[in-house]
């Protein structure tokens, strides 16, 4: 007889390998959870563990690698953290029960995007899950976060697509296989089978989990939105693949539309530092400036809306209303909310089915204190409504009192989590365990009476168990329903019905009290399912209500004020102020904005380090805060419709895309002038810069009137290209500005303080001294500036790009060596003809023969010479 190539338990390993290949697999034995083959060298490699090898398969050894049960959260955690899948696979037979491997399966799959376990989860992020899917003409998107219950989707268009990723910070993205998926550069892609996105089978998937005969009453059609019904119908396959159920707080599906919130690109979220800076640490950000937040919902909440600022007037106002009322009592419903836990996550994991005992006693003891918040009625109808939610969620705080211990136990394993008084057969149970002595006395006195006998004992050991002892003498007197359990040289001992069932209690009261609470748990979990919808309405309304009373907050402390919007083009901000480096600064310089539809562009010039980045990106982030509701760092602001804000702020290489600085800083450029509209915000910073001098400035010369002509935004315009300062001279709506600063000596000192008209000089080589170039250095530059200065002066005249062209008067180019400096033509008499022009302009070179052709250029170079 053959031996098998491979043993049964490792046969079982690779069958649930192979239906998870692309995944590592946990694989549980014991007290460990063993990693094999190419999984064991990886996991070994990114987890530092130990890599062994034992028995053989077809010859070769078995790699192995394996980590203890009791620590797997931390390593589960640094996997899902470096953008891996793990398939948890876990024994569900009983030991023995079998002649084969004790039976296993995967519970649980652990991916980047639909993690539920706070272990693995960021407390002030979002974890979110994106499906994409393309078609003809639009590409559906589709996202979710198991955390939150939130579920949508929206159509967009290729060109977006990357923006939109960049708004929804997507932890993993699902893309079909196949050469039609679209292109995304991200680092947690997992690849599905192309048929999964089909919108007729996406269609039937999410009507049987919403119980709906069609998808209209979500806002979907399922031909007009097709690729969205796609990706939506992917991605909740996906979430029940990974989570073996489909969680019942995904419960509804929503499209989202373009202009619900200001359009913001990829370029803009960055350059803004919204939620991270440009080197990309977590502050100081506006974020991070902003977030006084009571509750690590709180704080979600407050990113989400940072980065999604409303359209919807009456939904801003409504905002503004609610922090308006709490400004005399943030402080009284912070501290509530202080002690109120995240409700938000321990839900998805009731949902999920995975919720700890401690998450319910916290579930219960904020449910409660969420029912006394004291929220102020006044005049915000918001307000009245955040309240109205947290009565509705008693009955659960009021199951989960009678349920749950005060203190339960970290793990439902170790029993201690059923409240006393829940359940009488469990209550027994634990009297057992922890009063039989006094049963056993009670009983032995019973007995006593009822029998008349003085020498019985009821005692126990291990042996024997429980047993009722009499003598020799009494014995004989035993009632009939003792039975004989054992015979000693001095006594009878005996056992009766009522002794043998507490007998079966005590030696298996600890283990029946286990599986009871078990059972008990499990049960209770299932009746909060119910619950969900209440449970995340409480969620989202104590987060409101912490972003609310956090604005409140900073508008009473940071004199923040409420911005005013109009119906009319718009931007007045008085005396505005950057809410991030107002932070970093001991003295900030406040600077006014005046843009409407007789000043569109600003054209600021003025010396590096004056502030004209810092003062760009404040009306941009004052902007973003109003459509937020929150107030805002100015004396006053009024904005007209806003419907998109556009940065070209800064530039890198893309050297993986094969793009240099100039070209990156050109593609955003491009994308803003053919996406910018009359109702956008653009912020343009030194634009044209990567590129020699005359093609950097005629680059940014028609890149501003694209913007005054074409798009007609409202338009910040920042360059230290000088002659640009003549550009309001041909368009009306274009205006001057420019930071100030004063030269002491060869010294600088910046005013950061916003002026009419056009800056005097750019101050660069007293920048540089600033920076801590060496005196040496900064000599030799002044030497050259002037002599560059002198020699401008002296060659020719400033040129003047608005006026390049010669007129019929100039006499034409010398050569292209001089330009019309727009003075009295007396000041600058024609130049005499050049002999070898006038031949020039003569010849007709079609009309040439090689031979003559040649004569002609040795003609050409004598008249030179």
């Amino acid at each position: 007889m053959t031996k098998p190539a491979v043993s049964p338990m490792m046969q079982q390993y690779l069958d649930i390998k192979a239906g998870h290949a692309d995944k590592l697999v946990f694989y549980r034995m014991g007290d460990f959870y063993e990693l094999f083959f190419d999984d064991a060298v990886e996991a070994a490699k990114l987890l530092d563990i130990t890599l062994t090898t034992r028995g053989q398969l077809n010859g070769e050894p078995i790699k192995m690698a394996g980590v203890p049960f009791h620590a797997a959260e931390q390593y589960l955690a640094r996997l899902v953290k470096m953008g891996k899948s793990v398939a948890v696979c876990e024994q569900v037979g009983e030991v023995g029960a079998t002649k084969g491997p004790v039976e296993r399966k995967v519970v649980r799959i652990v991916t980047p995007g639909t993690l539920t376990d706070s272990a693995f989860l960021e407390d002030k992020e979002t974890n979110r899950i994106v499906a994409v899917c393309a078609g003809k003409k639009h590409i559906g998107l589709a996202w979710a976060s198991l955390q939150s219950g939130e579920f949508k989707a929206k159509l967009t268009t290729a060109d977006k697509l990357p923006d939109e990723l960049a708004r929804l910070q997507a932890a993993e993205i699902l893309l079909p296989d196949g050469k039609n998926a679209p292109a995304v550069q991200a680092a947690n892609i997992t690849r599905l089978n192309h048929w999964q996105f089909a919108a007729d089978a996406a269609a039937k998937l999410l009507t049987d989990h919403f119980g709906c005969q069609d998808l209209r009453g979500f806002g979907l059609d399922i031909e007009a939105h097709a690729e969205a019904v796609g990706a939506a119908g992917a991605l909740l396959n996906y979430i029940r693949l990974t989570q073996n159920r489909l969680p019942q707080h995904l419960d509804g599906l929503s499209l989202e539309t373009e202009n619900q919130y200001i359009g913001m690109d990829a370029a803009t979220r960055r350059n803004l530092e919204i939620t991270q800076t440009l080197a990309g640490k977590k502050a100081p950000t506006l974020f991070s400036v902003l977030d006084e937040c009571a509750t690590h919902m709180g704080s979600r909440l407050l990113a989400l809306w940072l980065h999604h600022p409303l359209r919807n007037r009456s939904h801003i106002q409504a905002r503004q209303q609610a922090v308006l009322e709490l400004q005399n009592h943030y402080a009284d419903v912070q501290a509530c909310l202080k002690s109120v836990a995240d409700i938000e996550r321990i839900a998805a994991r009731i949902a999920v089915g995975n919720a700890r005992p401690r998450d319910l006693a916290a579930l219960r003891d904020s449910l409660l204190v969420l029912a006394e918040t004291p929220v102020p009625a006044g005049g915000s109808a918001l307000l009245q409504t955040l309240q109205n939610v947290f009565p509705e969620t008693l009955p659960t705080a009021e199951k989960l009192q009678a349920a749950i211990l005060p203190e339960p136990a970290v793990w439902l394993k170790d029993g201690g989590v059923i409240n006393h008084g829940f359940h009488p057969e469990l209550d027994e149970l634990r009297h057992i365990q922890n009063h039989g002595d006094e049963f056993l006395l009670a009983l032995e006195a019973r007995e006593r009476e009822r029998t008349g006998l003085s020498t019985l004992k009821v005692e126990f050991n291990r042996v024997h168990g429980f047993y009722i002892e009499l003598s020799k003498v009494q014995a004989e007197q035993a009632p009939a329903d003792y039975q004989r359990r054992q015979t000693l040289k001095n006594a009878e001992r005996f056992i009766t019905p009522e002794l043998k069932t507490f007998e079966d209690k005590v030696l298996s009261a600890q283990e029946r009290s286990l599986a009871l609470e078990k059972q008990l748990y499990d049960t209770l979990l299932k009746e909060l399912q119910t619950a969900l919808p209440q449970l995340q309405k409480a969620a989202k309304a104590a987060a409101s209500l912490d972003v609310l009373s956090t604005f409140a907050r900073h508008a009473e402390e940071r004199g923040y004020v409420c911005p005013e919007f109009a119906d009319y083009p718009l931007i007045e901000i008085s005396n505005g102020r950057h809410p991030v480096v107002e932070r970093q600064v001991r003295h900030f310089t406040a600077n006014s904005t005046g843009l409407d539809h007789k000043h569109r562009l600003m054209l600021l010039t003025g010396p590096n380090m004056g502030g004209k980045s810092t003062y760009m990106r404040q009306v941009a982030l004052i902007v973003l805060l109003a459509h937020t509701g929150a107030f805002v760092p100015a004396d006053a602001a009024k904005t007209g419709p806003i419907d998109q804000i556009f940065t070209r702020i800064g530039a890198s290489d893309d050297l993986a895309g094969n793009r240099s600085t100039f070209m990156v800083e050109m593609s955003e450029t491009a994308y803003i002038l053919h996406h910018a509209t009359e109702e956008s915000l653009v912020l343009m910073d030194e634009v044209g810069r990567g590129t020699s001098t005359f093609d950097g400035l005629a680059l940014a010369q028609a890149i501003a009137e694209h913007l005054l002509q074409k798009n007609k935004s409202f338009s910040l315009f920042a360059t230290h290209y000088f002659e640009l300062t003549r550009l309001p001279e041909a368009h009306a709506t274009a205006v001057n500005m420019h930071l100030s600063a004063l030269e002491q000596g060869q010294d600088i000192v910046f005013l950061h303080h916003i002026e009419p008209g056009p800056a005097s000089k750019s101050y660069g080589i007293a920048v540089a001294k600033l920076a801590g170039l060496p005196a040496r250095a900064l000599k030799s530059a002044r030497k050259h500036l002037n002599e560059l200065e002198a020699q401008a002066a002296a060659n020719r005249p400033q040129m003047d790009i608005f006026n390049m062209m010669p007129s019929e008067n100039d006499g034409g180019f010398d050569g292209g060596e001089s330009f019309s400096d727009g003075h009295n033509p007396e000041n600058n008499p024609p130049a005499e003809p050049n002999p070898a022009l006038a031949m020039l302009a003569d010849i007709r070179p079609d009309e040439l023969s090689p031979r003559e052709a040649l004569d002609m250029l040795y003609r050409l170079k004598e008249l030179a010479e």
